[in-house]
């Protein structure tokens, strides 16, 4: 990084991740020790072991990306497990000053071993109140020098997936053996949508958002549309992932037929070569105007760039990555993880690789912190959430180099 007081500043300063699923980012310590515990298989004894054969630097394709997701979703099917990952993953968080934090994954993946849908999410909520409840009862949070620390769940539904892996959906199969495939995975996700609203509103369980993860190529967002109304009629903000793999029409398509509040990846948002509809008789007219209305509606885009370059073979630097197109045309960017384990990062890492790549001044780098801030699905309310995002802002120009 050309400035080194940028880099001093990102390291202190009060931060988000707004993109970041639970099962990508386990201590990898935690992962050997939990499997030894479980007689859970791994391919590799140590840690050395499995990043040369899993958690790589750098990966061939999305699908061996993902291929890790396996051994780390098989640790997690008890409750013990679930709220030692997550008070851990908080702990990870606090340490590097993330301040705010919204947790993603998908409850549906977590009950081999029978746990209901509110257990597992009751397990998760537990080990992540465990740690905000000590960092803000701590001398430097009472006395206002350090900002307290929220937290939000966001629940994954998928597009598709592996039904092997899933006790869930082996069985939703099982009871639904001649509906097409498309309909498991819709039905699957609104039965999820049902859950989160009803355990926010009857257990006060800190559920803030609704997601749709997997493989967008073959799968559209509109299948899942069902879910989505339900979360849109019972005030759930709503965050897909769209524009990570496929092109802009996967962007439209979450704005309008989902309703998304943000945006995961968005990677191909100016992509008008990846406009497929014959249809669309001007793609680049096309994507001007979904970037104008992305803009316009100042929806959130969260943006990973560490896993972008390890997913997508056609991107060879991060210097390609849109991010600089983002900040250009103001739109309202900030900088996640995706997965702290498999991806091999943490945020303050992302935003000095964002500061490096665009060559950001620190003014540059607080409007994408500040960003994370005002984009938060914050739980507490409207008022509380403007105050906070106030604090933020206020601990962060402390920071500000002269």
């Amino acid at each position: 990084m050309k400035n080194e007081f940028t880099a001093k500043f990102i390291e202190q300063i009060p931060k988000t991740d707004l993109h970041v699923h639970l099962d990508g980012s386990l201590r990898i310590s935690t992962l050997l020790e939990l499997a030894a515990e479980q007689g859970v298989e791994l391919p590799g004894k140590n840690e050395a072991e499995l990043k040369e054969k899993v958690f790589k630097a750098q990966y061939k394709d999305l699908p061996e990306y993902l291929a890790g997701f396996q051994y780390t979703v098989a640790v997690m099917q008890n409750e013990a497990a679930l709220e030692r990952i997550a008070r851990e993953f908080a702990e990870d968080n606090l340490a590097e000053n993330v301040r705010y934090l919204e947790v993603r994954f998908a409850p549906q993946l977590h009950t081999s071993q029978g746990l209901s849908l509110a257990q597992i999410l009751r397990a998760v909520s537990r080990g992540l109140q465990s740690a905000q409840d000590q960092h803000n009862s701590s001398a430097e949070v009472q006395n206002g020098e350090d900002l307290p620390f929220h937290f939000g769940i966001i629940v994954c539904a998928l597009r598709w997936f592996f039904p092997q892996m899933s006790a869930y959906y082996r069985n939703l199969f099982e009871v639904m053996p001649y509906a097409p495939e498309k309909a498991v995975f819709s039905a699957a996700s609104l039965e999820l949508a049902r859950a989160s609203v009803a355990l926010r509103d009857q257990e006060n369980l800190p559920i803030v958002g609704f997601d749709l993860a997997g493989a967008e190529d073959g799968n559209p967002a509109v299948d899942h549309r069902d879910a989505f109304m339900y979360a849109h009629r019972n005030f759930l903000e709503k965050t897909v992932h769209a524009g990570e793999a496929y092109g802009p029409e996967s962007i439209f398509q979450a704005l309008t037929d989902c309703h998304a509040d943000r945006l995961g990846h968005a990677t191909f948002l100016f992509a008008a070569d990846r406009v497929q509809s014959t249809a669309i008789e001007n793609p680049q007219h096309y994507v001007d105007q979904l970037v104008e209305t992305v803009a316009r509606q100042r929806i959130c885009l969260e943006v990973n760039l560490t896993s972008n370059l390890q997913t997508l073979p056609e991107m060879n630097s991060l210097a390609e990555h849109p991010l600089g197109k983002m900040i250009e045309a103001n739109l309202s960017a900030t900088i996640c993880t995706d997965n702290r384990l498999v991806s091999h990062t943490t945020v303050t890492r992302e935003l000095q690789l964002a500061a490096e790549y665009f060559d950001l001044n620190p003014a540059q780098v607080k409007n994408l912190v500040v960003a994370g801030f005002k984009g938060a699905f914050f739980r507490d309310g409207y008022l509380a959430k403007r105050a906070y995002v106030r604090q933020a802002i206020d601990h962060i120009n402390r920071l500000m180099p002269n």
